[in-house]
C-alpha cells in the first residue's frame, strides 16, 4: 500500500544525498558544503531523477536558517569583536560597499534595475561563517592575531546582513507602494527600525534574566531531554514571536535567540546539546538552497558566472587586502584576510531568497548567486594552499612567527614606563609577578605562550607576545624606560642571550636571572646580570638558615667531635 509521505522523502532523500556527496566532497578535499549543495541540485527539479517536495523545501530551509542563526548568536562575543573592532569594524563595511558596488555594476550590464542591483551585491559581499572557521582551523590560525581580525570581520558582515534582513521587507513595500519620498522612506523605516529596537530591548531587559532562569529550571531537573527541548524551545518559540509580535524576520528573532543564551553560564551545554539537530538542519537548508539553482547558467550565461565568481574572488577580496593593509598590517595578514573572504555562503543564501520572495531579485540573480556560492567554495582550499606556498617561499618560519608578533603588538601597544620587565610567566615568573602585583610595582610580561598572554591581558597585566631574545619585542616592552630587568626561563644559556642583549642596550638597567646549574650562573653573570640566582642553592641556603634557627640541632654534633 502507497502512502503519501512527502516530508519523510523530501528530508530522507535529502540527507542520504548529502551524505553521499558531502561524503565525496570531503574525499576530494573540498568543503562539505558543496557536497550540500550539489545534492540539492540533483534532488531538484532542473535535474533527471529523484525529485524532493519543492513546495516543503523552503519550509525546511526557514528551519535550517532559524537554527543557523541561533548558532551564529549562541557564538557570538561581543569581546570578540572589540578586541579587534579598530579594523574588522570600517574594514567589513568599507568591503560589503565595494562588493556591493560591484554587482551593481555587473547587474547594470544585465539590464537589472538599482534595487535588484543592490541586493544582487550585498548577496556577494558577505562570507560563509562554517568555510571560513573551517578553513582557519585546520590551519590552526583561530587564536592568531590573522584569525581573530578574519573572526571578527566575519562577526560585523553577519551583523549588518541581519539589519539589512530586516530592513529589506520595509524597502521593498515602500517600492509596492511606489512612494520613495524622503518623509515616507523616514517614517517607513524609523516604524520598522522603532520595532526591531523595541524587540531588541524586551530581549535584553527581560530576556537575559528569564532566559537563563528557564534553562537553570530545566538544568535542575536532571533531565538531559527536557533540558534540550527547553533550548529548541526557546530558540524556536522567540523566533516565532518576533515574527508575529515584532514583524522582524525569523533570522533576527533566532539570532538574538541564541544571543541571550549566551549570557547564561549553561551555553556551552546548550550549544552541545542541540548541535546535532542545528547541523541537521543546516544541511537540510544547503540542499533546499541547492534545490533553487539551475544548472544550465553555467552553460546559458557563462560570463555572467564568470563575473559573479570574479567579484567574490576577486574584488571584494582585493578590497579587504587593501583595507587590512591600510590599518597598518603585514602583507601575510593582508593575504589571510583576503583569501578567508573568497567565497560566500549562509548569508547569501539567506538573503537571495528573501530578495527571491520580495521580488527584488529574479530567479537568474538566485541562480548567478548560487552558482557563485558553489564555485568560490570550491575554490577557497585552493586559494589556501597557494598562499602558503607563496608564504613559505617568501619567508621563514621565524619571520612569519616574529612578524606576526610585531604585528599584533603594534595593535594592542603597551604604554609603560620606571617598571619590572619580567621575561617568563611559568611556575618561577608567575610566583614573582603576583609578589610585584602585590607591591603595586608596575610589570610587564614578555611571554612565548600565546594563552599566557591572553590570560594576563584578560587580568589586565600588560603582556607582550614573543621572544625576549628579539631586540623589537623588548623594544615594544619598553625595555629603554624600565626599572628592573627579571630573567625567569629555565634555559639558563637562553637567558644569558636575552641578558647580553638587554645590558648592551641598557647599560644601567638592574638584571636579575635564574639558573639551574653552576656553569650557567658563570655564564650568565659574564653577560653583564647583576644577580643570577640558582634553585638549588637557595634552596640549601634557606634550609641551612633554618636549621641555624633551630634550638641545637646544629651546634651540638660540632661541639661532640670536638
Amino acid at each position: 500500500m502507497h502512502h503519501a509521505t512527502p516530508l519523510i522523502t523530501t528530508i530522507v532523500g535529502g540527507l542520504v544525498l548529502a551524505f553521499l556527496l558531502g561524503m565525496l566532497a570531503n574525499r576530494l578535499r573540498i568543503s562539505p558544503l558543496v557536497g550540500y549543495l550539489l545534492a540539492g541540485v540533483l534532488a531538484g527539479p532542473f535535474t533527471p531523477g529523484f525529485v524532493a517536495d519543492t513546495k516543503l523545501a523552503p519550509e525546511l530551509a526557514e528551519l535550517g536558517v532559524i537554527l543557523l542563526m541561533f548558532g551564529v548568536g549562541l557564538h557570538f562575543s561581543i569581546k570578540d569583536l572589540m578586541a579587534v573592532k579598530s579594523i574588522a569594524i570600517p574594514g567589513a563595511v568599507a568591503q560589503i560597499v565595494v562588493a556591493t558596488l560591484l554587482g551593481v555594476a555587473l547587474s547594470t550590464l544585465m539590464d537589472w534595475s538599482l534595487m535588484t542591483g543592490i541586493v544582487f551585491g550585498l548577496c556577494l559581499s558577505t562570507a560563509s561563517t562554517v568555510v571560513l572557521l573551517r578553513a582557519l582551523e585546520e590551519r590552526q590560525l583561530i587564536d592568531s592575531q590573522r584569525g581573530q581580525i578574519a573572526i571578527g570581520w566575519l562577526i560585523v558582515e553577519d551583523l549588518v546582513m541581519v539589519l539589512t534582513l530586516v530592513l529589506l521587507p520595509a524597502v521593498a513595500g515602500m517600492l509596492e507602494k511606489g512612494n520613495l519620498g524622503f518623509a515616507s522612506l523616514a517614517v517607513d523605516m524609523g516604524f520598522t527600525i522603532g520595532k526591531v529596537a523595541a524587540f531588541i530591548a524586551l530581549m535584553m531587559l527581560v530576556g537575559r534574566r528569564l532566559v537563563p532562569w528557564i534553562l537553570a529550571r530545566s538544568a535542575s531537573t536532571g533531565s538531559r531531554e527536557l533540558f534540550t527541548l527547553a533550548v529548541l524551545a526557546l530558540a524556536l518559540g522567540i523566533a516565532f514571536g518576533a515574527v508575529e509580535l515584532f514583524d522582524v524576520s525569523f533570522a533576527l528573532g533566532a539570532f538574538f535567540a541564541g544571543m541571550v543564551l549566551n549570557e547564561s553560564e549553561l551555553s556551552h551545554r546548550a550549544a552541545h546539546d542541540t548541535l546535532p539537530l542545528r547541523d541537521a538542519f543546516a544541511v537540510l537548508f544547503f540542499v533546499s538552497v541547492g534545490m533553487l539553482f539551475d544548472p544550465m547558467i553555467l552553460v546559458d550565461e557563462p560570463l555572467a558566472v564568470l563575473g559573479t565568481l570574479a567579484i567574490i574572488v576577486f574584488g571584494k577580496s582585493l578590497a579587504a587586502f587593501l583595507l587590512v593593509k591600510l590599518f597598518g598590517h603585514s602583507q601575510r595578514t593582508a593575504l589571510t584576510i583576503a583569501t578567508s573572504l573568497a567565497q560566500i555562503g549562509e548569508f547569501a543564501f539567506i538573503l537571495a531568497g528573501l530578495g527571491m520572495a520580495l521580488d527584488l531579485l529574479p530567479q537568474n540573480g538566485q541562480n548567478l548567486v548560487l552558482a557563485g556560492a558553489i564555485l568560490s567554495i570550491m575554490l577557497n582550499p585552493i586559494l589556501f594552499a597557494l598562499l602558503e606556498r607563496f608564504l613559505q617561499k617568501t619567508e621563514t618560519l621565524e619571520e612569519q612567527t616574529l612578524e606576526e608578533a610585531i604585528e599584533e603588538e603594534q595593535q594592542n601597544p603597551v604604554d609603560i614606563c620606571n617598571h619590572a620587565l619580567l621575561v617568563g610567566y611559568g611556575r618561577v615568573g608567575s610566583l614573582l609577578g603576583e609578589r610585584l602585583l602585590a607591591q603595586e610595582i608596575p610589570l610587564v610580561v614578555v611571554e612565548t605562550s600565546r594563552s599566557r598572554v591572553d590570560d594576563l591581558r584578560e587580568r589586565g597585566i600588560r603582556a607582550v607576545l614573543g621572544n625576549a631574545a628579539n631586540e623589537e619585542i623588548m623594544s615594544l616592552a619598553h625595555l629603554d624606560c624600565a626599572r628592573w630587568l627579571l630573567v625567569t626561563i629555565p634555559n639558563g644559556y637562553e637567558a644569558g642571550e636575552i641578558v647580553a642583549a638587554a645590558r648592551a642596550k641598557r647599560p644601567d638597567i638592574e638584571i636579575i636571572a635564574r639558573a639551574h646549574y653552576d656553569d650557567e650562573v658563570d655564564y650568565i653573570a659574564e653577560r653583564g646580570a647583576n644577580e643570577v640566582v640558582m634553585g638549588e642553592r637557595e634552596i640549601a641556603n634557606t634550609m641551612l638558615s633554618l636549621l641555624e634557627q633551630a634550638p641545637g640541632p646544629i651546634t651540638a654534633p660540632e661541639k661532640a667531635a670536638s
